[in-house]
């Protein structure tokens, strides 16, 4: 609710080089969110730490 109402300003994902096939989404189905990466850092191990600002 509070993404679709627009009170969401960043968003912090850690992406992990490890594909699943199941699980739930990470933003409900009718959300459309533009975003603007504002900082990106790798980890030895394949990790990525994404920031986003909500444009």
């Amino acid at each position: 609710q509070a993404i679709r109402a627009g009170l969401v300003d960043e968003y912090q994902m850690f992406v992990s080089p490890i594909v699943v096939g199941a699980g739930n989404p990470f933003f409900p189905d009718d959300v459309r969110v533009e975003l603007e990466l504002l900082e990106e850092r790798r980890f030895g191990n394949g990790v990525v730490h994404l920031r986003y600002r909500a444009t």
